[in-house]
């Protein structure tokens, strides 16, 4: 090596030092993503390796990703975003050997090109990967709970519950493992979005007519990003309930049903969740919720006329005995000692059938007696529940190979025509309806995965997309969180 030492220029010989002080500075400057940030900071402090660059300078690696991030326009996404020009500029210096001045030495382009490709790095393949944007965060701060004094938020309404797949220091730690090991168009693959209707509607965004078209268009593809556990279904059905849509679709092997839906109110905006449907009570009682007693029932407390008429009952909450409305006052209501609730059967609330599944909310699926609002194109109704418009399909559909005796003695319990000659005589030998009710509860076995969701644009049964309005306004707070990286 000696007989070569004329050969070297000083201008040429990286400083690992100084690259090191680049990359210090740089992240200590950088605001864009708070924990990509921070754990880029801690990982070159704690002396992590350099990824990208080595002795040899900057690799075709970089070339691969760089090509990768000159497609983000096709997604909605800006170079900006990534800082690809500032890349680009500083790997053409690299590679032309260009270090024409003190500011664009060789450590200091090296060290801007570390820390440059490691942040775009991180920040597009965890973007791609679980969401530019974090649902569980954006959407739960909607709508206010508790205001203070000046009416400001205190604490929020939960309205996304989905346990989401998060990026973590441990994630980030192996993306920088791949890039060591040569592996980054493997990275990059694996973090394409795995939900179909993401590339259907990327193929949809060149059509966009308008700004509003292409702004409904990347926010759905934002929430295709979103990674969730799916249940897994036992034998093959499922049901979704999209939001937006008000519309409940069923789906199992050789069936597909759907039907028309009523959701929250924008006051009470049904929560997006995903369950597993396990129980359907037939001629449930309802338990009144304290927002409705406060507001419409208590006022008639010692009136049992009025309690009488709504079939209303109330109760003592620890010890479950019944108590007279004559002996009640509305501060016995209001106290959250007693509950008010309606006897089940015709005329309930809840109608004829409840579908239960777990939940943080008390929101469940159910029948109902006012039916009208059904015509209707916006069927924001509800406190939170969600309300079918065919509930005995939708428990023929949840039944697990039903026989013609299970589905009629349900259709009698629900006050409806038997369809078998057994379920006729029996009608006709038990005049009396209260002596027809010969299903309390019935198990859904096995269980069937349930996805409350949230899409303004969102394939038919028939699998041609459809375009819903934005009810709950839910496009414009995720389009918001997405502008640091759009056009």
């Amino acid at each position: 090596m000696e007989a070569f030492s004329d050969l070297r220029t000083p201008a040429f010989a990286l400083d690992s030092h100084q690259i090191h002080t680049v990359i210090s500075e740089l992240a200590g400057t950088g605001r864009d993503s708070v924990s990509i940030d921070g754990f880029i900071r801690q990982y070159y402090r704690s002396g992590g390796p350099l990824v990208w660059v080595s002795r040899l300078g900057v690799d075709e690696r970089a070339d691969v990703f760089l090509q990768q991030l000159r497609q983000v326009g096709e997604m909605g996404l800006t170079e900006r975003a990534f800082g690809v020009e500032q890349i680009e500029a500083d790997y053409e210096r690299m590679r032309t050997l260009h270090f024409d001045d003190e500011a664009n030495t060789i450590s200091n382009v090296a060290g801007r090109l570390e820390y440059r490709l490691t942040r775009a790095w991180l920040r597009y393949v965890s973007g791609q990967r679980f969401g530019f944007t974090n649902p569980n965060y954006i959407l739960n701060r909607v709508d206010a709970d508790l205001t203070d004094t000046l009416g400001n938020a205190k604490t929020f309404r939960r309205l996304y519950d989905v346990a989401l797949e998060r990026p973590n220091p441990h994630f980030y730690t192996a993306l920088l493992r791949q890039v060591a090991n040569d592996s980054v168009a493997e990275a990059l693959a694996d973090s394409r979005p795995v939900d179909s209707l993401f590339y259907r509607l990327q193929r949809e965004l060149p059509k966009a007519e308008n700004d509003d078209a292409r702004k409904r268009i990347l926010v759905n593809m934002e929430r295709c990003r979103w990674r969730y556990q799916k249940a897994m279904p036992k034998n093959g059905k499922r049901v979704i309930v999209n939001i937006p849509a008000f519309h409940l679709y069923a789906i199992g092997p050789g069936e597909k049903m759907e039907m028309r839906v009523g959701c929250g109110t924008t006051k009470t905006k049904t929560p997006q969740l995903v369950s597993e449907i396990e129980r359907m009570d037939v001629n449930p009682n309802w338990i009144i919720p304290m927002s409705i007693v406060e507001t419409d029932v208590a006022h008639h407390a010692g009136d049992p006329s009025y309690f009488s008429r709504h079939r209303y009952f109330i109760y003592n909450r620890q010890t479950g005995e019944h108590v007279s409305p004559e002996a009640t006052s509305r501060s016995m209501l209001l106290s959250g000692d007693y509950r008010v609730a309606q006897e089940g059967g015709a005329g309930n609330s809840l109608g004829r059938i409840v579908f239960r599944f777990a939940n943080n909310f008390s929101v469940f699926l159910h029948d109902t007696s006012t039916r009208a609002f059904f015509s209707r194109d916006n069927r924001g109704v509800s406190h939170g529940c969600v309300r079918v418009e065919r509930p005995f399909d939708l428990a023929r559909f949840l039944l697990n190979s039903p026989d013609a005796w299970l589905l009629d003695r349900l259709r009698i319990s629900m006050g409806m025509q038997p369809e078998t000659q057994q379920g006729i005589d029996f009608v006709h030998s038990h005049p009396n309806e209260d002596d027809r009710k010969l299903i309390h509860s019935h198990n859904v076995s096995p269980r069937v995965p349930l996805y409350i969701i949230y899409f303004t644009i969102y394939p038919d049964l028939h699998d041609q997309l459809q375009y819903y309005p934005d009810v709950y306004g839910f496009d414009g707070v995720v389009y918001q969180h997405l502008q640091p990286y759009m056009r």
